[in-house]
């Protein structure tokens, strides 16, 4: 078989994920908080024909070698978490992180689960959710005779009370951070699992130690560029379509040989 059917193979196999990863970006690049990806492509193993330094007789060596490649495969879809643009809603329980960090939310089996998307609501008992009904950690729950709630830039939540001329702490929101935020299991619902690889989470406050500070009333958009992606796109198809003329080209190259049989 002629290794190069199965090089433009493996080239093919590459840019179909290649397209996917890209085609999620730009599906998501409406998605509040959203941080885009892209596909890490490694080449594969080398047949060594003539080792690079070889003999090629008594008194010399080689200055190259001859090897032949296997071709490429995806081997990581690497997120980008740059800042997404602010987006100002004025909604009282709309918030975003500007600069590094995570907001800790509070799956149904009572594990942790993070997520750059600040838009959260009040549920039946009036503790601060997000769209999907999970409660944000540690949990604020706002009283219902409540007339103004403030969240401060280190994340410290106040209420009005009606009657009351005195403002109430009700919490404050920490900040999570990971050393390699890379690492990051995304899970989907905007939220990402801590692995091996993120590192373990590293508790602080809005401002302090590295960590971004809260902004009430706005939202982080998708760090998405459709322009960006749109390019990669149709880099990624004129690379499949290259590859899928080398099939063709060697399949005529195969039947030129059995027809001459």
């Amino acid at each position: 078989m002629i290794p190069a059917l199965w090089i433009s193979k493996t080239g093919l196999d590459s840019q179909q994920t290649n397209i996917s990863v890209t085609s999620n970006n730009l599906a998501n690049a409406s998605t509040v908080g959203y941080k885009k990806s892209r596909a890490v492509f490694q080449d594969l193993l080398y047949q060594k024909i003539n080792q690079p330094g070889g003999r090629s007789n008594a008194n010399n060596n080689l200055p190259e070698g001859l090897m032949l490649g296997a071709g490429s495969k995806v081997v990581a879809t690497q997120k980008n978490f740059k800042q997404g643009e602010v987006v100002t809603t004025d909604n009282t329980f709309d918030i975003m992180i500007q600069g590094r960090g995570f907001f800790e939310i509070e799956m149904p089996d009572g594990s942790t689960a993070y997520t750059r998307n600040g838009q959260f609501t009040k549920n039946e008992e009036g503790t601060l959710v997000t769209p999907d009904g999970l409660p944000l950690l540690p949990q604020i729950q706002v009283p219902e005779n409540a007339t103004g709630i403030t969240i401060a830039q280190d994340g410290t939540v106040s209420v009005q009370i009606a009657g009351d001329p005195q403002s109430q702490d009700l919490g404050q929101i920490t900040i999570t951070d990971f050393i390699n935020p890379s690492g990051l299991e995304p899970i989907g619902q905007n939220l990402y699992l801590e692995t091996g690889a993120s590192g373990a989470p590293l508790q602080g406050i809005g401002g302090q130690d590295g960590m971004g500070v809260v902004r009430q009333g706005m939202l982080e958009s998708s760090n998405v560029q459709v322009t960006e992606e749109l390019v990669d796109l149709i880099q990624a198809q004129r690379v499949y379509e290259m590859n899928s003329k080398v099939l063709t080209t060697v399949d005529e190259m195969m039947g030129s040989l059995i027809s001459s049989v």
